[in-house]
């Protein structure tokens, strides 16, 4: 591994409580990249199924991880035993009817 840093190992919690994993990844493994091996290995039975990785959030010790971020620069050591199973939970953007998220209504003022 990169650094000699040891591996990380992590399972994605979906919201119906099934996992993905555990796989160990290299700590300079980005949550983007982390992203893109959730949606490679979303469960097909699902409901709800993300189509791109902003459809997806990672959240690991209550915190929502930026794409741009390492894995050893998101995970909270605070209290992890090590070689332990780090869980992250995934939450999915449901879809949107238009862009703003709001009602579009109009009207029409006819004089009297």
């Amino acid at each position: 591994m990169a650094g000699g840093k040891e591996p990380i190992e992590v399972k994605f919690r979906l919201f119906d409580g099934s996992d993905i994993g555990p796989n160990k990844y290299d700590p300079s493994t980005t949550v983007a990249a982390l992203k893109e091996f959730v949606l490679t290995r979303w469960p097909q039975d699902k409901e709800v199924v993300p189509k791109t990785v902003n459809d997806v959030k990672l959240i690991n010790a209550g915190r929502i991880l930026e794409n741009g971020k390492t894995l050893a620069e998101s995970r909270v050591p605070v209290g992890e035993v090590p070689g332990s199973v780090i869980t992250m939970h995934v939450v999915v953007r449901p879809p949107q009817s238009n862009k703003s998220g709001i009602a579009l209504i109009s009207f029409l003022l006819v004089p009297s």
